[in-house]
C-alpha cells in the first residue's frame, strides 16, 4: 500500500516494548523505521549498545542507530510511543501539537474523551474522534492509544459476544512477568508464587473495556453500560496473560451460539487485509487444557487470541478462558495495527 515505506519513529525505544516496537518495525512492508529516541541516560548511545531484552537478534540494519532525546518537531510524522505514563502525559501532547501521529502505548490518556482507545477488530469507528481532537486541541497532529495489555484480550472476547449483550463481568487475570517490564519482578518475588495485586491493573481493566465497547456519538463516547470486576495477579511466567472470564448476558445463549461468535469474530483490520491483522482475530481451542502459554501465545506472531473452555457458569451464564502475548497483541503489536488502520483510513497522512 504504501510506496516507498511511511519513515516512522519510535518514543522510549530502549525498553522492552521499545524494543518490540523496532523488531516488528524491522520486517514491516508499510513502514520503515528512521528515528528513535529516549531518555538523556540514553542519548547519543547506538542501539547496539543499550541492552537488547528480546529473544529475536537487534536487526542489523538498525543496530548503528543513534537514539536522539524526544524533541518535538525532530521526529517522523508518525511516532510509535513506549514511553512510561508521566513522562508520556506531557510530552505526547507536545509532539501531537507539534504535527506528530502519536500511536501509544502509554496510559496516560486513554481515558482523554478526545483521544481513541482502539481495538481496531471492535472500535474502528472511534478514529471517527481524531478530527475533533486535532479542533479542540489545535493540534496538527493527534494522539491514538491502545488498552492495556490485559483489557485487549477481555475487550476482544466480549467484542465478539457484544451482539449477546454482557451485562456483568467476572475476570481474574494471571499476569506474565514480561508486562512488569525490565527488570520486572525481583526473581525471589515471583518463582514459585502469585502476587495478588498489579497496582492501578485493575481500575484500568474495569474502566478501559467499557470505554472500548462504547458507542460512539459524534464528537464522545458513551461507555457500555455492563459492569466488570477484575482480580489482577503476577505469575513466574514469560510472556502471555491469561484471563479467567464469567459472564451474564442480556440475551440468553446457548453455549454453542457463543462459541460460534468467537470463532467467525472479525473485524475492518480483516477487511482491509492489514498487515499486522491475522486471519483469525480469534481462534477456539477443544482441548480440555487449553489455552496455555508456552503452547499458544504465539499464534498468529503473537496478534491472535486464544479461548477455550467455554462452558456454563453456575453464577452467572458462562465462562471462559482467554489468553493472548502481552507485549504483541497487548503492544507493540496492536499499536502497529492501529498505525496500519489510520494509514489505510487516511488519517494519518
Amino acid at each position: 500500500m504504501a510506496t516507498p515505506r511511511v519513515e516512522v519513529g519510535v518514543l522510549g525505544a530502549t525498553g522492552p516494548v521499545g524494543q518490540q516496537f523496532i523488531a516488528r518495525l524491522a520486517s514491516h512492508p508499510w513502514f520503515r523505521l528512521a528515528w528513535v529516541g529516549a531518555s538523556l541516560r540514553s542519548e547519543g548511545k547506538r542501539l547496539s549498545e543499550i541492552g537488547w531484552q528480546l529473544a529475536q537478534p537487534l536487526p542489523d540494519e538498525v543496530r548503528d542507530f543513534v537514539v536522539q532525546l524526544p524533541t518535538p518537531g525532530r521526529a517522523p510524522r508518525i511516532v510509535f510511543s513506549a514511553l512510561d505514563a508521566a513522562v508520556a502525559a506531557t510530552l505526547e501532547p507536545a509532539f501531537a501539537a507539534a504535527g506528530h501521529i502519536v500511536i501509544s502505548n502509554a496510559s496516560s490518556h486513554r481515558m482523554d474523551p478526545l483521544v481513541p482507545l482502539l481495538v481496531p477488530e471492535i472500535n474502528a469507528d472511534h478514529l471517527g474522534l481524531v478530527p475533533a481532537q486535532q479542533r479542540q486541541r489545535g493540534w496538527t497532529g493527534a494522539i491514538v492509544t491502545n488498552p492495556n495489555c490485559s483489557t485487549v484480550f477481555l475487550a476482544m472476547a466480549l467484542g465478539a459476544l457484544r451482539d449477546f449483550g454482557p451485562r456483568s463481568v467476572l475476570v481474574t487475570t494471571l499476569q506474565a512477568i514480561s508486562g512488569a517490564g525490565y527488570p520486572g519482578v525481583a526473581s525471589l518475588d515471583i518463582v514459585g508464587n502469585v502476587i495478588p495485586r498489579i497496582s492501578g491493573e485493575e481500575e484500568k481493566v474495569e474502566s478501559e473495556t467499557k470505554k472500548i465497547l462504547g458507542a460512539a456519538n459524534g464528537e464522545t463516547i458513551t461507555p457500555h453500560p455492563m459492569t466488570i470486576s477484575a482480580t489482577t495477579t503476577r505469575v513466574p511466567v514469560i510472556d502471555g496473560h491469561t484471563e479467567l472470564v464469567s459472564v451474564a448476558f442480556d440475551r440468553t445463549a446457548a453455549l454453542d451460539d457463543l462459541r460460534q461468535a468467537i470463532e467467525s469474530f472479525s473485524g475492518r483490520p480483516q477487511e482491509l487485509r492489514l498487515p499486522s491483522a491475522p486471519v483469525h482475530p480469534i481462534v477456539y481451542l477443544d482441548q480440555p487444557d487449553r489455552p496455555q502459554p508456552r503452547l499458544d501465545v504465539g499464534r498468529g506472531d503473537g496478534m491472535t487470541v486464544s479461548v477455550g473452555r467455554l462452558r456454563r457458569c453456575a453464577v452467572l451464564d458462562a465462562k471462559f478462558v482467554v489468553l493472548g502475548h502481552n507485549t504483541v497483541r497487548g503492544a507493540a503489536g496492536a499499536a502497529l495495527l492501529n498505525a496500519e488502520l489510520m494509514l489505510a483510513e487516511h488519517l494519518a497522512d
